[in-house]
C-alpha cells in the first residue's frame, strides 16, 4: 500500500481533537479530567510474557490517586520534592502524576547516574523522597545516605526520609505496592486533599526541576513550571502529529525532557502509550506494538538506517538496482508531499510499486502502521532523513533544550524542510544574534536555573530572551542549526569548522555508527569513529573474513580500506579545511557506562579527548 497525502497528513484534515481538559491549569488536573474523558478506553500498554497488554485510563487514574494518596500519608506537603530513579516503565508516569496530584515537584534521575550524582541531585532539589526501580537502584540512595558526598571538597550529609521501590524489596524501602494499599485505605480521607491541592496549583507554580545531564561539570536544574508543560503540548497538538486512540511509542528516557513532553502530549491528544520493554528489545517492540507515532533521538534512526543498508550491500546486484530505484521513487514522491502537493499519476504508481518490492518490508520491521517518525534531542543527518521519507516514513524534525521543556521549533506534515528543524511552534519567538547564536522566547520557556542565580543571569538576558548556546540561521522563518556555540572548531589556520555536520555525514555511512571530530588549534582535522558491531559482523560474514570478533575486525585491513573510502567519500563534499586528513577506529562504542555519552547520548568531547588521547596524538 502507497504512502498517499490523504493517509498520511489526515490530522491537518480534521479528527478528534483533545476535549475540554486542553485548557485545564495544570498538569495532574489535565490528566484527572482526561481519566474522565477516557474511562474505560486504554491508556497505555506494558509487554507481559511477551504480549502487550492494556490499562484503562480508569486504572490508570485509580493507580495515579492511590499514590498520591500515599504519599500525603507519608506527610509529604505541598512543594515538597519527589525524586524519580528509574528507567521508562508506566510507573515513572503513574508515580510523576500521583506526586504532581499531592500538590508535590517531581525530580527526575537518570537510572545511569552514579550513586553520588544521585545524591548530588537530592541534596540541590531538597528532595528527600526518592521513587527507585530496583534494589541496586536504592542501594545508591542508601550509600549516599550512609556516606554523605563529596561537594567543592566538602563531604555533605543527604537527607534521605522516605525510599519506595518499584519491583522488588529492599529492607528500609517501602514497595510502592505499598504506598498504593496505604494510599486506598486512607482514600475516603485524602480524596478531598487531593482534589484541593490540585485545584491550588497556579500554572506558573514549579512542576518539575530537570537537571540537565552536562557534557561538563555539575548538572544544572532547570525550572519548569505546569504552564512551561501545558503551553509546549498545546502548542505540538496543534500540529497534528497524532489522533486520539493512536498508539505512541515509548522508550526515551522519561527523565529527559522529550521523553516527558511525549508523556504528556499522549495525555493531552488521548493517545495509547505502548512502552517498551527494554532497549535490548526495541525492534522486536515496535512491530509488536505496531505504533502510529513513533519519537527518537538520531542515534536510533541511525541505527535503523544503518541495518537496512547493510542488507542493501550484502543483497544481489539485481536486488541492490531494484532498492536504489525505488528509494529514487519514493525521494520524488517525498519531495512532492514536503511541498503539500499531490504527486503525478506516474509518480503515484511507480511509488505503490516500489512500497510492493521494497519499502512495505521496512514498514513491517516498524509494525506496519507509522504515520509519522519524530526526531530530537540531536541534529538527524539529511541523508538518513530523506531515506525515511523516501520509504514512506516521514521524519518531523523538530528543536529545543531542557530550558525551553524542551521544543521550539519543528517540521509539520506536509511542509518538511530536510536538513532545518522548521519553524517555531505557536507563541514561540526566535531571533539570531549578532554572533549567529539562537535566542528564544515563549510561555514554555523555563524561568531559570534552580539554586543557580548566576548562570541563570548569563543563560537569560534582561530583555527576557533565552541564549541557547547553538548557532542557527532563520531563513523564511525556518530554522537550520549549524552547531553549539561552544564546540566550534577553530584549526591554527583560523578556519572555523562546525563538527556535527561532518559527523552526521559520518554516521550516515553503513559501517561507521559514532564519530569525534578533533581540529582545535591543529593544522587539519583528524576523527575517532566507531563501528556498528551487528552490521560489521554480518559485512563480515559477506565478505567472508572468518571473524566475528569486534576487537579483531575493527583491526582488519580490509575493513580499514572500507572505511578510509567512506571517510574519503564525505570529503569530497567538504571544504579541505574541513576535511578528515587522518582517523583511528576505536574497539568498542561511546555509551553512559563508559562515560563517553551524556544519559541523553550526547558526545562528551572532553572526555573522550583524554580517554583517547593516545590515538588523538598519533594522528596529529
Amino acid at each position: 500500500m502507497s504512502y498517499s497525502k490523504s493517509e498520511s497528513y489526515l490530522a491537518m484534515s480534521g479528527g478528534k481533537k483533545a476535549g475540554k481538559f486542553a485548557s485545564a491549569r495544570n498538569i495532574p488536573a489535565m490528566f484527572l479530567e482526561a481519566a474522565a474523558v477516557g474511562g474505560d478506553s486504554p491508556r497505555y500498554m506494558k509487554k507481559v510474557d511477551g504480549a502487550y497488554r492494556e490499562t484503562s485510563w480508569a486504572q490508570c487514574r485509580k493507580n495515579v490517586v492511590e499514590i498520591a494518596s500515599g504519599l500525603i500519608e507519608l506527610g509529604l506537603a505541598v512543594d515538597d520534592r519527589v525524586a524519580i530513579l528509574s528507567a521508562t516503565r508506566p510507573e515513572w508516569m503513574e508515580v510523576d502524576l500521583g506526586a504532581l496530584a499531592a500538590g508535590c515537584v517531581t525530580v527526575p534521575i537518570y537510572p545511569s547516574n552514579l550513586a553520588e550524582e544521585c545524591g548530588y541531585i537530592m541534596l540541590d532539589s531538597g528532595a528527600r523522597t526518592v521513587v527507585v526501580e530496583t534494589p541496586k537502584q536504592a542501594e545508591k540512595i542508601f550509600k549516599v545516605a550512609k556516606d554523605g558526598i563529596e561537594l567543592d571538597g566538602t563531604r555533605r550529609d543527604v537527607a534521605v526520609e522516605n525510599v519506595i521501590i518499584i519491583d522488588g524489596s529492599i529492607e528500609g524501602a517501602t514497595t510502592l505496592s505499598e504506598l498504593r494499599e496505604r494510599g486506598r485505605a486512607s482514600l475516603d480521607t485524602n480524596q478531598a486533599v487531593i482534589e484541593e491541592r490540585v485545584a491550588g496549583i497556579s500554572p506558573d507554580d514549579l512542576a518539575t526541576i530537570v537537571y540537565t545531564s552536562g557534557t561538563t561539570g555539575l548538572p544544572k536544574g532547570v525550572m519548569q513550571t505546569h504552564n512551561n508543560h501545558l503551553s509546549a503540548i498545546r502548542a505540538l497538538d496543534d500540529l497534528g502529529v497524532a489522533l486520539r486512540g493512536d498508539v505512541d511509542f515509548s522508550f526515551l528516557p522519561l527523565a529527559h525532557s522529550f521523553g516527558r513532553m511525549l508523556e504528556y502530549l499522549g495525555i493531552l491528544i488521548g493517545t495509547v502509550t505502548a512502552y517498551a520493554e527494554s532497549i535490548d528489545t526495541l525492534v522486536d517492540d515496535i512491530a509488536l506494538a505496531r505504533p502510529h507515532l513513533l519519537p527518537s533521538v538520531p542515534r536510533i534512526y541511525e541505527k535503523l538506517f544503518a541495518a537496512v543498508m547493510g542488507t542493501r550491500e550484502s543483497a544481489g546486484l539485481v536486488q541492490g538496482v531494484v532498492f536504489d530505484w525505488a528509494v529514487g521513487v519514493g525521494g520524488e514522491r517525498a519531495a512532492y508531499l514536503n511541498r503539500g502537493e499531490e504527486p503525478p499519476m506516474l509518480v503515484r504508481a511507480a511509488d505503490t510499486l516500489a512500497h510492493a518490492l521494497v519499502f512495505d518490508k521496512v514498514h513491517q520491521r516498524l509494525g506496519g502502521r507509522i504515520k509519522y517518525l519524530m526526531s530530537g534531542g540531536a541534529p538527524l543527518s539529511p541523508e538518513i532523513a530523506e531515506f525515511f521519507h523516501a520509504v514512506g516514513l516521514p521524519v518531523l524534525e523538530g528543536y529545543g533544550l531542557t530550558e525551553t521543556t524542551p521544543i521550539l521549533t519543528c517540521n509539520r506534515p506536509g511542509q518538511v524542510r530536510i536538513g532545518t528543524v522548521g519553524a517555531a511552534l505557536p507563541g514561540i519567538t526566535l531571533k539570531i544574534a549578532e554572533d549567529g547564536e539562537i535566542l528564544a522566547k515563549g510561555p514554555n520557556v523555563a524561568s531559570g536555573y534552580y539554586n543557580r542565580p548566576k548562570e541563570t543571569a548569563e543563560a537569560w538576558d534582561p530583555e527576557g530572551w533565552f541564549h541557547t548556546g547553538d548557532i542557527g540561521e532563520l531563513e523564511d522563518d525556518i530554522l537550520k542549526i549549524t552547531d553549539r556555540k561552544k564546540e566550534l572548531i577553530k584549526t591554527s589556520g583560523g578556519k572555523y569548522v562546525a563538527p556535527a555536520k561532518i559527523e552526521n555525514m559520518l554516521k550516515a555511512k553503513p559501517l561507521i555508527s559514532q564519530a569525534v571530530l578533533i581540529g582545535d588549534r591543529l593544522k587539519y582535522c583528524v576523527a575517532l569513529l566507531t563501528l556498528d558491531a551487528d552490521e560489521l559482523r554480518q559485512w563480515a560474514r559477506h565478505k567472508g573474513l572468518g571473524s566475528d570478533e569486534v576487537s579483531e575486525l575493527v583491526a582488519n585491513e580490509e575493513v580499514v580500506s572500507t572505511v578510509d573510502r567512506e571517510v574519503q567519500e564525505v570529503n569530497t563534499k567538504l571544504a579541505s579545511f574541513e576535511s578528515v586528513k587522518y582517523f583511528r577506529i576505536l574497539p568498542t562504542e561511546f555509551s553512559t557506562e563508559t562515560g563517553e555519552l551524556t544519559p541523553s547520548l550526547k558526545i562528551k568531547r572532553r572526555v573522550i579527548a583524554e580517554k583517547y588521547a593516545d590515538e588523538i596524538a598519533s594522528m596529529v
